[in-house]
């Protein structure tokens, strides 16, 4: 038997779909229901490595935790990741297929679309359920030709739709009239319903606008979910609303700069979170304020990043943090401007030439064609503590620098560590994430009393939560409906 699939697609970005479609998963995984989610185009620069050797979009990896699954290049199989205002990287399947600009993959996207099908087929045939999250808005008109990521790929599917609509915004009836305005008559035939995301307030006085919207559209409102405060879920690409702030007294001042291409910030999630640590991305424009440790993140294009550190004052600020005795710590990119030279001949992630790095660690990063991507595993040195994660980068990184490892993993030595202690650079992303590791490393930046904070634990429980929110705030038994499921005897509404 083929799978049933349902659709999440949201008004706006950032409305709530990979939010609500995790939130599906781990319900319908309580169900007993063998369930995987799905996103055919995904444009993000969070992203991981999969158990086939590929890379996804970050968000289905979080949706894929929900599912008790491990990520897999089906799930997303067409990733771009932006290098510039007009440019990304194209990964189908998992791998780097080529680079283009916007136009070039409007005129891709048949291709794309066949690799897309592809996925969807073998995910059909390996589960029961299939919860797959448009991107962006389908009622972007402009890109509506050969779309692949909304209501092109419902259409080609013949799937269902859910509308989500984030009412913390404003605007959200607006919102999603004005969306269903937009749409083909076939397309708004297919959309079965809405779901209001991030209410906070009295439902009585929401509820005289939702019998409206079921009035005006002939659609229901398959429920309502309430602002989920201190909820975290992994970022799919942008940078998190609100900025966390320590819990404790005692407790460790941390920054990083908002780079404009900066990738895999999720990496900084477990600081972020923990209750010990102030964590602060400081935007262009910002004084880098005092510190204990300043963490250079990821970036897709780490020589233009390198240029707006500089243009922002990051390059003096630094100099003057480790004067004072501050650490630093550099992932992936970040770890590149450490070195004393960025190469990139082939002109891979921008106009081909040499970039001065930052010059604190001795060593030189040359970017090619070739990238890296695995799952690893291994342990900080020298403490010993247990790390796991995986690479993903173009460049190479040669120097005396490295002959003082930060890291042994899978047998071989990665990464650096300064002379004098104060700088830690590594391609590992992950670096924060097993409890013993972030409590060495968070001693290691100052915080005497570190206590070990598991992050895993804190991601499980939003992901309980959410569930929790679908059994209690959306009316299942119609969602069961759609995936033609047996309602079960417990169904809340």
């Amino acid at each position: 038997m083929s799978a049933a699939t349902l659709m999440v697609q949201g008004t706006t970005s950032d409305a709530g779909k990979s939010l609500l479609v995790t939130a599906l998963c781990r319900w319908l995984v309580r169900q007993q229901v063998s369930v995987v989610p799905f996103k055919p185009q995904n444009m993000a620069l969070n992203s991981a490595v999969t158990e086939d050797g590929g890379e996804i979009g970050r968000a289905q990896v979080v949706q894929a935790a929900a599912c008790g699954l491990a990520p897999h290049t089906d799930m997303n199989p067409v990733l771009l990741k932006p290098t510039t205002d007009q440019g990304a990287q194209v990964i189908v399947h998992g791998q780097v297929v080529t680079a283009m600009d916007a136009v070039g993959f409007h005129d891709y996207k048949q291709v794309a679309m066949e690799a897309v099908l592809a996925s969807y087929q073998r995910l059909r045939a390996a589960y029961t359920a299939i919860i797959v999250e448009g991107a962006g808005s389908p009622a972007e008109i402009n890109l509506r030709a050969g779309d692949i990521a909304n209501m092109g790929f419902a259409e080609a599917v013949d799937c269902p739709v859910v509308l989500i609509a984030d009412i913390d915004r404003g605007g959200v009836f607006a919102h999603i009239v004005g969306t269903l305005a937009l749409l083909s008559e076939s397309e708004r035939a297919r959309v079965v319903g809405f779901v209001i995301n991030r209410f906070r307030g009295d439902m009585a006085l929401l509820q005289p606008g939702l019998d409206w919207l079921t009035e005006q559209t002939g659609k229901p409102v398959i429920g309502t979910l309430p602002y989920l405060h201190g909820l975290h879920l992994e970022a799919e690409d942008a940078l998190p609303r609100e900025q966390a702030a320590a819990t404790t007294v005692e407790h460790l001042r941390v920054i990083a700069p908002a780079l404009p291409r900066i990738s895999n910030h999720t990496d900084l999630d477990p600081l972020r979170l923990h209750p010990q640590v102030s964590l602060r991305f400081i935007g262009p424009g910002e004084a880098p304020p005092a510190a204990d440790l300043i963490l250079l993140p990821g970036s897709k294009s780490v020589q233009a990043d390198m240029a707006w550190l500089r243009a922002n004052g990051w390059e003096t600020a630094i100099q003057r943090h480790l004067r004072y005795g501050g650490k630093l710590i550099g992932l992936c990119g970040g770890f590149q401007m450490l070195g004393q030279w960025l190469d990139d001949p082939q002109g891979i992630e921008g106009p081909a030439g040499r970039v001065q790095g930052l010059g604190l660690l001795e060593l030189t990063t040359t970017i090619g064609s070739e990238k890296t991507l695995q799952n690893v595993a291994g342990t900080l040195r020298p403490g010993g503590q247990p790390v796991s994660g995986y690479e993903i980068h173009q460049g190479v990184s040669k120097g005396p620098a490295l002959e003082r490892p930060a890291l042994m993993l899978e047998g071989r030595p990665e990464g650096a560590i300064s002379a004098d202690d104060q700088l830690l650079g590594t391609y590992l992303h992950g670096l924060f994430v097993q409890p013993a590791a972030c409590t060495a490393l968070l001693q290691w930046a100052g915080l005497d009393r570190a206590e070990a904070h598991d992050y895993h634990a804190v991601r499980e429980s939003a992901m309980e939560r959410l569930a929790d929110s679908v059994e209690q705030h959306l009316d299942t038994s119609f969602l069961q409906q759609i995936l033609g499921l047996q309602p079960s005897a417990d169904t809340t509404r």
